[in-house]
Protein backbone atom coordinates (compact mmCIF):
# COMPACT_ATOMS: atom_id res chain seq x y z
CA UNK A 1 0.00 0.00 0.00
CA UNK A 2 2.71 2.62 1.01
CA UNK A 3 4.79 1.74 -2.06
CA UNK A 4 1.33 2.00 -4.34
CA UNK A 5 1.05 5.26 -2.52
CA UNK A 6 4.57 6.77 -3.25
CA UNK A 7 4.30 5.63 -6.79
CA UNK A 8 0.96 7.97 -7.24
CA UNK A 9 2.33 10.65 -5.55
CA UNK A 10 5.79 10.64 -8.45
CA UNK A 11 3.58 9.96 -11.30
CA UNK A 12 1.38 13.24 -10.08
CA UNK A 13 4.80 15.21 -9.63
CA UNK A 14 5.60 14.34 -12.68
CA UNK A 15 2.82 15.32 -14.20
CA UNK A 16 2.71 18.58 -12.70
CA UNK A 17 5.99 19.30 -13.74
CA UNK A 18 5.19 19.09 -17.23
CA UNK A 19 1.95 21.29 -16.91
CA UNK A 20 4.63 23.86 -16.24
CA UNK A 21 6.50 23.29 -19.91
CA UNK A 22 4.10 25.90 -22.12
CA UNK A 23 4.65 28.69 -19.34
CA UNK A 24 8.35 28.62 -20.11
CA UNK A 25 8.53 28.44 -23.72
CA UNK A 26 5.69 31.34 -24.35
CA UNK A 27 6.77 31.54 -27.71
CA UNK A 28 6.03 28.36 -28.94
CA UNK A 29 2.67 27.22 -30.43
CA UNK A 30 0.57 24.69 -28.46
CA UNK A 31 0.60 23.37 -31.62
CA UNK A 32 4.44 22.98 -31.84
CA UNK A 33 4.35 21.80 -28.11
CA UNK A 34 2.16 19.23 -28.80
CA UNK A 35 3.42 17.91 -31.97
CA UNK A 36 6.94 17.71 -30.82
CA UNK A 37 5.97 16.01 -27.63
CA UNK A 38 4.08 13.49 -28.57
CA UNK A 39 6.25 12.81 -31.95
CA UNK A 40 8.89 12.17 -29.58
CA UNK A 41 6.84 10.02 -26.93
CA UNK A 42 5.86 7.66 -29.91
CA UNK A 43 9.81 7.32 -31.26
CA UNK A 44 10.32 6.09 -27.35
CA UNK A 45 7.34 3.70 -27.05
CA UNK A 46 8.66 2.71 -30.72
CA UNK A 47 12.25 1.83 -29.48
CA UNK A 48 10.45 -0.02 -26.74
CA UNK A 49 8.38 -1.92 -28.22
CA UNK A 50 11.20 -3.15 -30.96
CA UNK A 51 12.36 -6.35 -28.74
CA UNK A 52 8.20 -7.56 -28.71
CA UNK A 53 6.88 -5.87 -31.87
CA UNK A 54 6.24 -9.34 -33.79
CA UNK A 55 4.17 -10.61 -30.72
CA UNK A 56 2.00 -7.12 -30.30
CA UNK A 57 1.02 -6.75 -33.79
CA UNK A 58 -0.20 -10.44 -34.43
CA UNK A 59 -2.51 -9.54 -31.60
CA UNK A 60 -3.41 -6.10 -33.22
CA UNK A 61 -6.71 -5.98 -34.75
CA UNK A 62 -8.23 -3.18 -36.50
CA UNK A 63 -10.87 -2.82 -33.61
CA UNK A 64 -7.83 -2.00 -31.49
CA UNK A 65 -5.95 0.40 -33.85
CA UNK A 66 -9.00 2.43 -33.83
CA UNK A 67 -10.02 2.22 -30.05
CA UNK A 68 -6.43 3.45 -30.13
CA UNK A 69 -6.65 6.22 -32.36
CA UNK A 70 -9.27 7.79 -30.07
CA UNK A 71 -7.89 7.41 -27.07
CA UNK A 72 -4.55 8.48 -28.97
CA UNK A 73 -6.06 11.99 -30.02
CA UNK A 74 -8.37 12.74 -27.41
CA UNK A 75 -6.31 11.90 -24.43
CA UNK A 76 -2.90 13.06 -25.66
CA UNK A 77 -3.02 15.57 -28.91
CA UNK A 78 -5.87 17.78 -28.64
CA UNK A 79 -5.82 17.60 -24.46
CA UNK A 80 -2.51 19.02 -24.70
CA UNK A 81 -3.57 21.16 -27.29
CA UNK A 82 -6.26 22.50 -25.12
CA UNK A 83 -3.98 22.35 -21.95
CA UNK A 84 -1.28 24.50 -23.54
CA UNK A 85 -3.49 26.81 -24.70
CA UNK A 86 -5.05 27.29 -21.53
CA UNK A 87 -2.02 27.86 -19.49
CA UNK A 88 -0.55 30.42 -21.86
CA UNK A 89 -3.71 32.25 -21.94
CA UNK A 90 -5.14 31.89 -18.17
CA UNK A 91 -2.23 30.67 -16.30
CA UNK A 92 -1.09 27.85 -15.12
CA UNK A 93 -3.00 27.83 -11.29
CA UNK A 94 -6.45 28.01 -13.09
CA UNK A 95 -5.97 25.52 -15.81
CA UNK A 96 -4.23 22.85 -13.51
CA UNK A 97 -7.14 24.00 -10.73
CA UNK A 98 -9.60 23.39 -13.57
CA UNK A 99 -7.89 20.00 -15.11
CA UNK A 100 -7.61 18.63 -11.19
CA UNK A 101 -11.14 18.03 -11.30
CA UNK A 102 -10.65 14.93 -13.38
CA UNK A 103 -11.74 12.57 -10.32
CA UNK A 104 -14.96 13.67 -10.04
CA UNK A 105 -15.65 14.11 -13.47
CA UNK A 106 -14.75 10.75 -13.97
CA UNK A 107 -17.24 9.60 -11.21
CA UNK A 108 -20.02 11.39 -13.05
CA UNK A 109 -19.36 9.76 -16.06
CA UNK A 110 -19.62 6.42 -14.85
CA UNK A 111 -22.22 7.31 -12.89
CA UNK A 112 -24.72 4.81 -14.19
CA UNK A 113 -22.27 1.82 -13.98
CA UNK A 114 -22.13 -0.75 -11.55
CA UNK A 115 -21.85 0.10 -7.90
CA UNK A 116 -22.19 3.99 -8.70
CA UNK A 117 -23.03 6.30 -6.16
CA UNK A 118 -26.29 7.79 -6.21
CA UNK A 119 -25.75 11.70 -7.59
CA UNK A 120 -27.66 13.04 -4.80
CA UNK A 121 -24.80 12.00 -2.64
CA UNK A 122 -22.21 13.66 -4.31
CA UNK A 123 -24.10 16.83 -4.15
CA UNK A 124 -22.11 18.42 -1.29
CA UNK A 125 -18.80 17.40 -2.75
CA UNK A 126 -19.43 18.77 -6.60
CA UNK A 127 -20.26 22.25 -5.27
CA UNK A 128 -17.12 22.84 -2.99
CA UNK A 129 -15.36 21.73 -6.48
CA UNK A 130 -17.51 24.51 -8.42
CA UNK A 131 -16.65 27.03 -5.65
CA UNK A 132 -13.63 26.22 -5.63
CA UNK A 133 -12.53 26.63 -9.43
CA UNK A 134 -14.74 30.01 -8.99
CA UNK A 135 -12.47 31.60 -6.33
CA UNK A 136 -9.18 30.52 -8.50
CA UNK A 137 -10.90 32.24 -11.46
CA UNK A 138 -12.13 35.49 -9.49
CA UNK A 139 -8.51 35.43 -8.50
CA UNK A 140 -7.52 35.35 -11.84
CA UNK A 141 -9.99 37.56 -13.59
CA UNK A 142 -10.36 40.39 -11.13
CA UNK A 143 -7.76 40.59 -8.82
CA UNK A 144 -4.50 40.13 -10.42
CA UNK A 145 -2.39 43.40 -10.32
CA UNK A 146 -0.27 43.16 -13.16
CA UNK A 147 -2.20 41.54 -15.71
CA UNK A 148 -0.31 40.35 -18.88
CA UNK A 149 -3.66 39.18 -21.03
CA UNK A 150 -6.80 41.13 -22.03
CA UNK A 151 -9.55 39.54 -20.12
CA UNK A 152 -10.96 37.84 -23.23
CA UNK A 153 -7.91 36.04 -23.72
CA UNK A 154 -8.39 34.91 -19.95
CA UNK A 155 -12.04 33.83 -20.94
CA UNK A 156 -10.26 31.67 -23.96
CA UNK A 157 -7.33 30.24 -21.55
CA UNK A 158 -10.46 29.01 -18.72
CA UNK A 159 -12.74 27.50 -22.21
CA UNK A 160 -9.68 25.48 -23.22
CA UNK A 161 -9.38 24.26 -19.78
CA UNK A 162 -12.83 22.98 -19.47
CA UNK A 163 -12.32 21.23 -22.88
CA UNK A 164 -9.12 19.75 -22.02
CA UNK A 165 -10.96 18.28 -18.88
CA UNK A 166 -13.27 17.09 -20.95
CA UNK A 167 -11.16 15.07 -23.23
CA UNK A 168 -9.10 13.68 -20.49
CA UNK A 169 -12.84 12.99 -18.43
CA UNK A 170 -14.33 10.90 -21.74
CA UNK A 171 -10.64 8.97 -22.38
CA UNK A 172 -10.04 8.46 -18.60
CA UNK A 173 -13.26 6.20 -18.84
CA UNK A 174 -12.72 5.03 -22.42
CA UNK A 175 -9.60 3.40 -21.77
CA UNK A 176 -10.04 2.01 -18.46
CA UNK A 177 -12.93 0.41 -20.23
CA UNK A 178 -10.94 -0.50 -23.05
CA UNK A 179 -8.41 -2.40 -20.60
CA UNK A 180 -10.92 -4.65 -18.96
CA UNK A 181 -11.89 -5.78 -22.14
CA UNK A 182 -8.19 -6.17 -24.14
CA UNK A 183 -5.76 -8.38 -24.44
CA UNK A 184 -3.06 -6.57 -23.59
CA UNK A 185 -1.61 -6.13 -20.50
CA UNK A 186 -1.66 -2.38 -19.41
CA UNK A 187 2.51 -2.08 -20.26
CA UNK A 188 1.61 -3.45 -23.66
CA UNK A 189 -1.70 -1.11 -24.09
CA UNK A 190 0.48 1.86 -23.35
CA UNK A 191 3.08 0.99 -25.64
CA UNK A 192 0.85 0.72 -28.34
CA UNK A 193 -0.82 4.07 -27.72
CA UNK A 194 2.52 5.95 -27.55
CA UNK A 195 3.42 4.39 -31.01
CA UNK A 196 -0.08 5.42 -32.36
CA UNK A 197 -0.32 8.88 -30.52
CA UNK A 198 3.69 9.47 -32.04
CA UNK A 199 2.27 8.41 -35.69
CA UNK A 200 -0.85 11.07 -35.10
CA UNK A 201 1.72 13.85 -34.05
CA UNK A 202 3.88 13.49 -36.81
CA UNK A 203 0.95 13.77 -39.42
CA UNK A 204 -0.53 16.56 -37.70
CA UNK A 205 3.01 18.52 -37.76
CA UNK A 206 3.22 17.13 -41.41
CA UNK A 207 -0.29 18.80 -42.11
CA UNK A 208 0.54 22.11 -40.23
CA UNK A 209 3.56 22.15 -42.28
CA UNK A 210 1.76 22.22 -45.00
CA UNK A 211 -1.71 24.00 -44.40
CA UNK A 212 -0.41 26.41 -41.86
CA UNK A 213 3.38 27.03 -41.61
CA UNK A 214 2.52 30.28 -39.89
CA UNK A 215 1.72 28.56 -37.05
CA UNK A 216 5.18 26.47 -36.83
CA UNK A 217 7.03 29.74 -37.35
CA UNK A 218 8.80 31.14 -34.33
CA UNK A 219 11.60 33.89 -34.21
CA UNK A 220 13.42 32.33 -31.04
CA UNK A 221 17.51 32.47 -30.18
CA UNK A 222 19.41 29.23 -30.79
CA UNK A 223 19.68 28.80 -26.50
CA UNK A 224 15.75 28.96 -26.96
CA UNK A 225 15.49 26.26 -29.73
CA UNK A 226 18.07 23.95 -27.70
CA UNK A 227 15.11 24.68 -24.18
CA UNK A 228 12.49 23.37 -26.79
CA UNK A 229 13.61 20.20 -27.68
CA UNK A 230 14.86 19.57 -23.96
CA UNK A 231 11.90 19.95 -22.55
CA UNK A 232 9.79 18.17 -25.02
CA UNK A 233 12.11 15.17 -24.42
CA UNK A 234 11.87 15.59 -21.08
CA UNK A 235 7.82 16.00 -21.67
CA UNK A 236 8.13 12.62 -23.77
CA UNK A 237 10.30 10.73 -21.38
CA UNK A 238 9.44 11.65 -18.09
CA UNK A 239 5.67 13.04 -18.52
CA UNK A 240 4.08 10.90 -21.12
CA UNK A 241 6.15 7.15 -20.93
CA UNK A 242 7.39 7.30 -16.98
CA UNK A 243 4.08 8.77 -15.11
CA UNK A 244 2.08 6.61 -17.20
CA UNK A 245 4.82 3.91 -15.94
CA UNK A 246 4.68 4.56 -12.39
CA UNK A 247 0.54 5.21 -12.65
CA UNK A 248 0.18 1.62 -13.67
CA UNK A 249 2.32 0.55 -11.44
CA UNK A 250 0.11 2.84 -8.51
CA UNK A 251 -3.20 0.98 -10.15
CA UNK A 252 -2.01 -2.17 -9.26
CA UNK A 253 -1.22 -1.84 -5.85
CA UNK A 254 -4.12 0.33 -4.99
CA UNK A 255 -7.59 0.22 -4.92
CA UNK A 256 -9.71 2.30 -7.52
CA UNK A 257 -10.94 5.15 -5.01
CA UNK A 258 -7.90 5.64 -3.39
CA UNK A 259 -5.71 5.74 -7.05
CA UNK A 260 -8.51 8.62 -8.43
CA UNK A 261 -7.75 10.80 -4.80
CA UNK A 262 -4.35 10.26 -5.63
CA UNK A 263 -4.90 12.24 -8.97
CA UNK A 264 -4.94 15.41 -6.89
CA UNK A 265 -0.86 15.04 -6.47
CA UNK A 266 -0.80 16.38 -10.25
CA UNK A 267 -2.85 19.33 -9.49
CA UNK A 268 -0.76 20.01 -6.36
CA UNK A 269 2.41 19.48 -7.90
CA UNK A 270 1.76 22.00 -10.52
CA UNK A 271 0.58 24.83 -8.69
CA UNK A 272 3.42 24.28 -6.28
CA UNK A 273 5.69 24.48 -9.36
CA UNK A 274 4.01 27.62 -10.62
CA UNK A 275 4.40 29.41 -7.50
CA UNK A 276 8.19 28.58 -7.59
CA UNK A 277 7.92 29.69 -11.21
CA UNK A 278 6.35 33.28 -10.34
CA UNK A 279 8.47 33.40 -6.68
CA UNK A 280 5.32 34.16 -4.72
CA UNK A 281 3.39 32.55 -2.19
CA UNK A 282 -0.55 31.72 -3.06
CA UNK A 283 -2.91 34.21 -2.33
CA UNK A 284 -5.70 33.79 0.29
CA UNK A 285 -8.09 32.98 -2.42
CA UNK A 286 -5.96 30.37 -4.40
CA UNK A 287 -5.50 29.41 -1.09
CA UNK A 288 -9.06 28.59 -0.34
CA UNK A 289 -9.39 27.05 -3.56
CA UNK A 290 -7.29 24.55 -3.27
CA UNK A 291 -8.70 23.36 -0.16
CA UNK A 292 -12.03 23.64 -1.99
CA UNK A 293 -10.79 21.73 -4.27
CA UNK A 294 -8.45 18.59 -2.43
CA UNK A 295 -11.52 18.83 -0.11
CA UNK A 296 -14.11 18.26 -2.83
CA UNK A 297 -12.04 15.60 -4.92
CA UNK A 298 -11.52 13.67 -1.88
CA UNK A 299 -14.77 13.84 -0.78
CA UNK A 300 -16.29 12.66 -4.19
CA UNK A 301 -14.17 9.69 -4.15
CA UNK A 302 -15.04 8.58 -1.08
CA UNK A 303 -18.21 8.83 -1.92
CA UNK A 304 -17.45 5.88 -4.31
CA UNK A 305 -15.20 3.87 -2.05
CA UNK A 306 -16.87 0.63 -1.13
CA UNK A 307 -17.30 -0.16 2.66
CA UNK A 308 -14.82 -2.09 3.92
CA UNK A 309 -16.92 -4.77 4.77
CA UNK A 310 -18.33 -5.23 1.64
CA UNK A 311 -14.58 -5.01 -0.15
CA UNK A 312 -13.20 -8.05 2.36
CA UNK A 313 -16.86 -9.81 1.25
CA UNK A 314 -16.15 -9.67 -2.45
CA UNK A 315 -13.06 -10.49 -2.11
CA UNK A 316 -13.03 -13.61 -3.46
Amino acid sequence: MKRGVVYGGMAGATWGLVILAPSLLPEFSPLLLSCARYSLYGLVSLLIALPVAPRLLRRLTIDDTLKLVQLALTGNIVYYLLLASAIQLAGVASAALIVGVVPVTVTLLGRRDAGAVPLRRLAVPLLLVVVGIACINLETLLFDPAPQRPLGERLLGIACAFAALGCWTWFAAANARCLKQSRFDSGEWSTLWGIVTGLLAALLWLGAALLLPDSLRVEASEQRWTAFWLLSLSSAVLGSWLANLLWNAASRRLPLTLTGQLIVFETLFSLLYGFLYLQRLPTLLETLAIGLLIGGVTWAVRRHAVPHGEMAGGAG
